[in-house]
């Protein structure tokens, strides 16, 4: 039989419906399926597509009616329901139907908690079976009250609705791929708080801050527009036909992940961001925190739920490729990230202590992860008892040949030691000559004494302030003390370091 009659027999079976009725009207955004996690006590939006002027009717079972909304001239549709708070222990699996005429979509195995959007660059995406321990990890992660989503890569140059990438339920299957830092964020606090916990990881290794900004932010901006937007589109690559595929130049480009990556997902209701990136912007300092709280500001006010909080990792230590403590950029880079924290609810963590310094990608991700929950849990979820920073230096005094340094009270936990029970490692001092010497340090109650034969006058004070420290001096909760220099010399000022 022809293609021809094939249609038309197909036509006389369904006469009231018309030509176009094989071809279905009803579509959700790709953001919205089966077994994803609905973000608690906030009105969760069911955005898609139908044909326009259709009536659209949401019936989610907690509600006791459903709720109608109609597409536009345009077929675009956002339906907007409420959501109860999620109860401890309650994993009660829920459903959403979507009609729209004779059509109807049906979501299951719905739960109701937090939902938290994981993203950034290698770091982040490094998975659970290649971190310290994964066999174990993996073995214990059947878990269903957790979900997981892996958004795909792709790119555009302009905003997209549609992403690829699949809710999953958390198993030993499906947590191998996933996010190791942002697995281990999601199951403290699913230990800790007992209610369900979705993630949904979208980034790529090797990406730029600048690639995930809107285009608009950064045109908008004096200094992001010269420092990364206009130097793009004065070259050619800005005029090549975008497709999906990976290249480390395109991964630094910018505002094309933010576009396809990103955008797709602003109508989700969640809880809010976990944030690890700086390796490819390691040589900036000022462009990148302005880079780094525009994205924060943007995303927030695309996302439109108010001053979502905003959880961040500093760069681990590494050496690229040379043993020379004299070499400091990252340091100061290091120091550059901790400016971005100046943002309303935005905070960051340490891991000094856990980086290897000839390994870019540090392997012991889990206390990454927990650190990032601490921070939710004390901040976030008002779970005050929990410990969420290591020691910050608060004043350092000078007498000759030591130094005294003094840290705020409230980062010290329950007291300062070593994790190996050695004397704490990495402190330099120098002289108004400015060349640095290493310098002996040892704990003597809540404070530090430094003190070296090198310097008459000590004159400034360094701690973990060069590229690759791998520190040991932290509280009694584990969390590291924060690198930090007393002088401010400008970089590159510095004398030889012996």
């Amino acid at each position: 039989m022809s293609m021809l009659r094939i249609l038309i027999c197909f036509v006389f079976l369904f006469p009231t419906k018309g030509f176009a009725a094989w071809i279905d009207s009803l579509r959700l955004s790709d953001a919205l399926q089966s077994n994803m996690v609905i973000q608690q006590n906030k009105p969760f939006k069911v955005w898609g597509k139908a044909e326009p002027g259709q009536k659209i009717a949401i019936h989610a079972d907690w509600l006791p009616a459903s709720a109608e909304v109609y597409a536009d001239t345009n077929g675009n549709f956002i339906g907007i329901i409420p959501v109860p708070k999620a109860a401890e222990g309650d994993f009660t699996p829920h459903r959403i139907r979507i009609v729209a005429g004779d059509e109807q979509i049906e979501l299951d195995n719905l739960l109701i908690g937090d939902v938290w959007v994981c993203s950034g660059q290698s770091n982040m995406q490094f998975s659970v079976r290649e971190m310290t321990g994964s066999e174990q990890v993996i073995s214990g992660a059947d878990q269903p009250p957790i979900r997981l989503l892996n958004v795909a890569l792709n790119f555009s140059d302009t905003p997209l609705e549609n992403m690829k990438g699949t809710w999953q339920v958390c198993s030993p299957t499906s947590v191998r791929d996933f996010s190791a830092v942002g697995y281990s964020f999601g199951k403290k606090l699913f230990d800790r708080l007992n209610i369900p916990i979705g993630l949904v990881f979208t980034g790529i290794g090797a990406s730029s801050v600048q690639a995930y900004i809107p285009k608009g932010d950064l045109a908008n901006d004096t200094m992001l527009n010269k420092a990364y937007l206009q130097p793009y589109l004065a070259d050619p690559k800005s005029k090549e036909q975008i497709d999906g595929g990976f290249t480390f130049e395109k991964v630094m480009r910018p505002y094309l992940l933010y576009n396809a990556m990103v955008h797709p997902l602003i109508n989700l209701s969640i809880r809010g961001f976990i944030w690890y990136q700086g390796e490819a912007n390691h040589l900036e300092r000022e462009s990148y925190v302005r880079a780094t709280q525009t994205l924060i500001k943007s995303w927030r006010r695309n996302f439109s739920q108010g001053q979502l909080p905003f959880y961040y990792v500093q760069i681990a230590p590494f050496f690229h490729d040379r043993e020379d403590p004299a070499l400091a950029f990252d340091a100061y880079f290091r120091e550059a990230q901790v400016q971005v924290a100046n943002l309303n609810n935005t905070y960051m963590v340490s891991t000094m202590d856990v980086g290897e310094a000839k390994d870019l990608h540090p392997k012991n991700k889990k206390p990454v992860g927990e650190r990032l929950a601490a921070i939710a849990l004390n901040r976030e979820y008002d779970q005050l008892d929990v410990v969420y920073q290591g020691p910050l230096v608060d004043d350092v005094r000078f007498e000759g040949k030591k130094a005294y340094v003094y840290f705020t009270p409230g980062t010290l936990g329950t007291g300062l030691q070593t994790n190996d029970g050695r004397p704490p490692r990495f402190f330099y001092v120098a002289g108004n000559d400015r060349i640095f010497y290493p310098a002996e340090a040892f704990i003597d109650g809540d404070r530090i004494v430094v003190e070296t034969n090198k310097v008459t006058h000590i004159a400034s004070v360094r701690y973990a302030f060069f590229n690759y420290p791998v520190t040991n001096l932290e509280n009694k909760e584990g969390f590291p003390a924060m690198p930090f220099r007393t002088d401010s010399w400008e970089e590159g000022s510095e004398g030889s370091r012996h």
